[in-house]
């Protein structure tokens, strides 16, 4: 399943351009859009980029989307604003919202301590009392500990389909003595709430979580609450619940330089980055967040479990010892970037490289999938594609036109 890149192929990307690859949602009366197009593709070129959609919200409204390179660069299948990807640990912003969805319907505390939901008891070894909530796990200060380089193992990545380990096994042998995963490596030696260490296990945790109080499987839940009244009709967690047929292939570039196809893989521990989208469907949640749960004239979530979602849990006070949070902060699954001039999240996965994020005053924001991923030193590349992108948004609503009110 693994190819060089094909040069030819990339050059006959520039040449034709967002006229055979692109949707336009709107067009309008700027600066050509015809200037971000070269941009785009020339960055793409330079990286060997395959494949790339995005899309802007301006004042919480779609004004833009579009399309580059390739879905599929074998057999020439244009990447457009809805081809299906996975997108990496952006999925943690949509375990979030069910987990304030369960919240909301009382099945959840975010303060209640996580052994009163599980069906076994989790105690970090160097504080066996210390009480881990809901919260620290959603604002990464759990002191869970993802083991490098068993997150990354084999064990937790299935190639070409999904994972077939339960989550609650997979957790129960992570987390609890005589587990054929457990070591006190799992656990790092901070009290709950006193340091900040990214976990995708601890998210993985909280989805399982959800699932228990719930009764309902991630997928099941979340299509029910967010995908359906969203419209997020492409939308799932696992390789099953896509139409294979829109979902991107991914490639991954190699020391050499050169460009590998990978396969499609599957994620044990899916709640912290399982979920398959596409950009045009992602926009409607990422609307419906920083629109106070709204979507087309519907609640979606209720606007105060949207806030709470999205609020500071840092402050001078109340914070891990190792944050300033005026750099980094962190909402319910959802945090500042870029020193925290952005929020909302990205992602990065074998192939895969997504962003998620608005200015802090929603009123610019961007949506970016691309399909390949690259070296550690390159990864200024994502980023210089985004600013185009965000400054291009900043350009649209600093206009004179007018934007329609419709979604």
């Amino acid at each position: 399943m693994r190819s060089q890149i094909n040069i030819i192929t990339l050059l006959l990307c520039i040449k034709i351009g967002a006229t055979a690859y692109g949707q336009q949602v709107r067009q309008l009366p700027i600066k050509s859009t015809n200037a971000i197009d070269s941009v785009i593709l020339k960055k793409m070129n330079n990286a060997h980029l395959v494949g790339l959609g995005a899309a802007i919200i301006v004042d919480k409204k779609l004004v833009w989307s579009k399309g580059y390179g390739y879905a599929d660069r074998e057999n020439k299948v244009p990447f457009t604003t809805s081809t299906v990807m996975n997108i990496a640990s952006v999925s943690k912003t949509i375990t979030g919202a069910c987990l304030m969805k369960a919240v909301e319907q009382g099945k959840l505390s975010l303060d209640e301590d996580i052994n009163t939901y599980l069906p076994f008891k989790i105690h970090n070894p160097f504080f066996p009392k210390g009480k881990i909530t809901l919260r620290n796990l959603a604002t990464h200060t759990s002191g869970l500990n993802d083991r490098f380089p068993f997150y990354t193992s084999d064990s937790l990545y299935v190639n070409g389909k999904d994972s077939q380990e339960a989550l609650g096994d997979f957790l129960r042998n992570y987390f609890v003595p005589g587990g054929t995963h457990y070591s006190k490596e799992n656990f790092l030696d901070h009290k709950p709430g006193a340091f900040r260490e990214y976990s995708n296990i601890g998210t993985a945790l909280a989805g399982y979580i959800v699932e228990v109080r719930t009764g309902k499987k991630l997928n099941d839940y979340s299509k029910e609450y967010l995908f359906k009244p969203l419209k997020m009709d492409d939308t799932g967690w696992f390789l099953s619940d896509i139409d294979l047929k829109k979902h991107a292939r991914l490639y991954q570039k190699q020391a050499d330089s050169s460009i590998k196809r990978i396969p499609l893989y599957g994620l044990t521990t899916y709640p912290d980055g399982g979920v398959r989208t596409s950009v045009n469907d992602l926009s409607h949640f990422f609307i419906c967040l920083l629109n106070d749960g709204k979507f087309q004239n519907r609640q979606v979530l209720q606007e105060k479990t949207v806030r709470e979602m999205l609020r500071f849990q840092f402050d001078s006070v109340h914070k891990p010892e190792n944050i300033e949070p005026a750099k980094l902060n962190s909402g319910i699954f959802w945090s500042t970037k870029m020193g925290g001039k952005r929020i909302g999240h990205n992602g990065s996965d074998f192939g895969v490289r997504t962003f998620m994020l608005s200015d802090l005053k929603k009123e610019v924001a961007v949506i970016m999938f691309i399909n390949t991923s690259l070296l550690e030193t390159e990864e200024a590349t994502f980023f210089g594609i985004y600013n185009e992108l965000y400054q291009y948004g900043v350009q649209m609503r600093n206009s004179s036109y007018t934007i329609s009110n419709g979604n």
